[in-house]
């Protein structure tokens, strides 16, 4: 990467939602829906939906920090997901999805723990945040029909009911950040 160009990982759920986010950022060059953070080598779906490879469903973003820092990265993708739900966002669970953040470098490290402190003590949410801060793992690309899978199937039952209304909200509150 160069110094501007940097790399984010992130697990807030289904990895539907994040990328389709992330995806209409300004200063967002690529986010690719994936697993990352278990024991199976280049699992599947399938294999990551039954919960036994300690996989979580992540988006892996590269972006221009130019354009969008990694805070508010980190900022975004704590509006976008419950960090309070352990192993579960909504009615998805398992630890599949889990909230977690895996960390590239040791800057990305300390501005996910410091961004976490700050909203313990501030009290941003009624519960205590259990998202995980880890080292990035080897990333396993999710199969292609997961890439940008809200665009290509807007009329999907779960995107209709879950991803739509999320991503409604994400843009009334990120409107001048959207390419």
């Amino acid at each position: 990467m160069t110094d501007n160009i940097e790399q984010a990982t992130l697990a807030g759920g289904c990895f539907w939602c994040i990328e389709a986010a992330f995806n209409s950022l300004q200063g967002i060059i690529k986010a690719e829906s994936g697993y990352m953070g278990g024991t199976t080598d280049n699992p599947s779906y399938e294999q990551v939906c039954q919960g036994d490879t300690g996989h979580a469903e992540v988006v892996q973003l590269t972006f221009d920090s130019n354009i969008i820092s990694y805070r508010d990265i980190l900022e975004i993708f704590f509006t976008l997901h419950d960090p309070t739900q352990l192993n579960r966002q909504g009615n998805d669970i398992g630890s599949q999805y889990r909230s977690a953040i895996f960390y590239h470098t040791q800057a990305q490290k300390e501005a996910a723990e410091q961004i976490i402190a700050e909203m313990s003590a501030n009290n941003t949410w009624p519960q205590a945040i259990v998202t995980e801060v880890v080292q990035q793992q080897t990333l396993y690309s999710g199969e292609q029909y997961h890439q940008g899978y809200f665009k290509n199937n807007p009329e999907n039952q779960y995107c209709q009911a879950v991803v739509s209304p999320k991503l409604a909200k994400f843009k009334q509150k990120f409107a001048e950040k959207l390419k």
